[in-house]
């Protein structure tokens, strides 16, 4: 295949693949035991080397970290507002599956879009990208610097990498996986969506979630 030449969706679909046998692999690393399989995430069965703290700056320009989120779980995707449509199809599909949830279990979940490209997202971009009507209602978007981001990225084991051969009307793109992930309340790991996982199934987990939690 010439590379050049790729679609702009591949790559990240790729390495969405690649994140998922790695959060498999931590399972596993873990607890020495392979994870029961519950499709269409990850699901966790102990501790995963998956999430961690970080201190990022929101769109309102406060600066917050993990703990800020404690006692909500959460739900988080990796991108940025120049993205074409990987991202704003995963933000979607993030708010249809919110939208199958009643109203009160709809209100237990935090949305967040921590940005892979803080040279362009400022707190003033994502304040206006976070806005768009089709993302999830109440969706924070996260900057921070260069180091920051890193940080948080790694503590997701998310890839991510400029790339200047896909940019048409941008200045620059970022090739990055595309995995919208599931944190409990304590902000532990409990499963992984891969791109494009049906907004229902997202749905189900999210509803399972919730009553495996209050068992």
């Amino acid at each position: 295949m010439n590379w050049s030449n790729r679609p702009a969706w591949l790559l990240p679909v790729i390495a969405s693949a690649v994140c998922v046998i790695i959060a498999i692999a931590a399972l596993v690393y873990t607890t020495g035991q392979r994870p029961a399989a519950a499709p269409p995430g990850v699901r966790e069965s102990g501790q995963a080397l998956i999430g961690g703290d970080f201190e990022l700056v929101a769109h309102t320009g406060e600066t917050m970290t993990n703990a800020d989120f404690a006692g909500r779980p959460m739900l988080i995707y990796f991108g940025f507002t120049y993205c074409p449509d990987v991202c704003p199809m995963s933000l979607q599909l993030m708010a249809q599956a919110l939208a199958e949830l009643d109203e009160a279990e709809r209100a237990e979940f935090q949305p967040l879009l921590i940005s892979l490209d803080p040279e362009r997202d400022t707190p003033e971009a994502l304040a206006s990208y976070v806005e768009t009507p089709v993302f999830p209602d109440g969706l924070v978007g996260l900057t921070g610097s260069a180091e920051q981001i890193q940080t948080a990225a790694r503590a997701y084991r998310v890839y991510y990498a400029r790339s200047d051969a896909d940019a048409s009307m941008a200045e620059y793109l970022i090739d990055h996986s595309s995995l919208i992930y599931l944190m409990d309340r304590q902000g532990r790991f409990v499963e992984v969506f891969p791109h494009a996982t049906a907004p229902e199934r997202i749905a189900q987990s999210l509803q399972r979630f919730l009553q495996e939690e209050g068992a």
